[in-house]
């Protein structure tokens, strides 16, 4: 039995799956990009929810305690 079995999603009640995903986030006036996070998705709207220990792993790697793996330029585009 798997972390998010037998959970709903608080909005439309849709089916909680485990997957793993990527996590894109601004950390200040950069961006970062966290690989291969466990998360349960809703199979009805896509809302994701995380453990409290996937959270608190993600914070160590916001708040820079964690070097990155590699670091890539981006292009920026304007509309």
């Amino acid at each position: 039995m798997g972390f998010w079995d037998k959970e709903h999603c608080e909005y439309c009640n849709g089916a909680i799956v485990e997957k793993i995903t990527d996590l894109p986030r601004k950390v200040g006036k950069r961006y970062v990009l966290i690989k291969n996070v466990p998360a349960g998705v809703c199979s009805g709207c896509g809302t994701r929810y995380y453990a409290a220990n996937v959270l608190k792993r993600i914070e160590v790697i916001v708040k820079g305690r964690k070097k990155a793996e590699k670091e890539i330029p981006m292009a920026v585009y304007s509309l």
